[in-house]
């Protein structure tokens, strides 16, 4: 199966824990139909990424990086690459570039979803972004990439500003889902 094809079954099968997820859902599907393209940067109307909130190995606190285009603390996340076979593959493999962290494990998911304006493509372009959490080993010793300003662990309910809602939702549900499986 193609990287389209996984994203088409997972957002087909997800269900949204939300009224407004549910129909990002079906907004992130009707995209995926009419754009070949829709995984990869290139799709000028926006393009489907990957996140997640890397958790550490009790769940209480979340690494988030200062991102520089941004200028706000968030979690690990980015594009789809040619290789990429899965949304999940993306997930994991730009939480470990961007956290310096080996040995993550990925919760089920996805967690959430969140579709925000970006300049990939000026004046705007979207990311439609499909949203994971990952466990870090215990004593995991995060690395700052070039990708980041800054790189700290935040108690899950103490993350700082500048952030914003999607960020502290994606903590919240990966500490519960982690919780849950326990």
């Amino acid at each position: 199966m193609s990287l389209h094809g996984d994203a088409l079954a997972v957002l087909t099968s997800w269900a949204a824990p939300s009224a407004e997820e549910d129909a990002l859902r079906v907004s992130f599907l009707d995209h995926l139909r009419a754009h070949d393209d829709a995984m990869l940067r290139e799709c000028a109307p926006g393009h489907l990424t990957a996140t997640t909130a890397v958790l550490s190995h009790d769940g209480e606190r979340v690494l988030l990086t200062l991102h520089p285009k941004a200028g706000m603390w968030l979690p690990m996340g980015g594009h789809c690459e040619p290789g990429d076979r899965t949304l999940a593959e993306v997930a994991l493999r730009e939480a470990v570039e961007e956290s310096g962290i080996s040995g993550l494990e990925l919760l089920p998911g996805p967690l959430a979803l969140d579709r925000h304006q970006v300049w990939c493509h000026p004046p705007h372009s979207w990311h439609l972004d499909v949203e994971y959490a990952a466990v870090a080993p215990a004593g995991a010793e995060a690395v700052i990439s070039a990708e980041s300003l800054d790189l700290r662990w935040f108690p899950v309910e103490e993350i700082p500003e500048p952030s914003d809602e999607a960020t502290r939702r994606l903590a919240a549900r990966g500490r519960a889902t982690l919780a849950m499986l326990g």
